[in-house]
């Protein structure tokens, strides 16, 4: 694998079955932006050898990558704007007891996903400081969903991005959610 700090694309030998599938998903961020997508996903969802348990883990897995595009920021071009789609179907083990999406399984689609599109904005690592969410309508059991990640900024400590998610089969909109991480702190040495 190519060094995260590396500019340069990787080379066909080190991009792994994951990442060069990844290159193949629509928009038109650079490869390896792509690329560092598919490795911080592979992280995240826990697809290596014996990893089989964690927090939400299959729902996660269940996401589909749609999109992954980069533009300049409209009131200050100098800025980009990266844009990661994702989608997935609203599953049993996503719901609340009225059979409709669960409040907490949406702040969980936002934490990923938006942490998702600052990696590929080139933001890996952070942790978050904090996630606001505002509900606006259910998104019941078996309804197909869209989430829909915008970053905000991308400083040297601190980082944002906004989301979206969209009841596709209904056009409605059923949560928001913003996201702010920050590089964490070193560790302190020992003595």
């Amino acid at each position: 694998m190519s060094s995260a700090t590396s500019s340069a694309p990787p080379s066909a030998a080190e991009i792994s079955d994951a990442e060069r599938s990844m290159l193949s998903i629509p928009g038109n961020a650079p490869p390896e932006a792509k690329a560092s997508l598919a490795r911080m996903m592979s992280a995240i969802f826990g697809i290596r050898e014996g990893y089989r348990e964690g927090f939400a883990l299959d729902v996660a897995r269940r996401l589909r990558l749609l999109e992954v595009n980069v533009r300049g920021k409209e009131e200050e071009e100098s800025r980009s704007e990266w844009k990661v789609v994702f989608e997935t179907t609203v599953e049993p083990d996503m719901v609340n007891a009225g059979g409709s999406m669960h409040g907490g399984c949406s702040a969980y689609l936002v934490d990923i996903c938006t942490s998702l599109a600052l990696a590929a904005a080139g933001k890996p690592g952070t942790v978050s400081q904090a996630i606001d969410m505002v509900y606006h309508a259910p998104a019941p059991l078996g309804c197909r969903i869209r989430i829909v990640n915008l970053t905000i900024t991308l400083g040297a400590r601190v980082s944002s991005a906004r989301c979206e998610i969209w009841d596709t089969d209904n056009k409605r909109l059923i949560a928001t959610g913003l996201h702010m991480k920050m590089a964490p702190s070193p560790a302190a040495s020992k003595l």
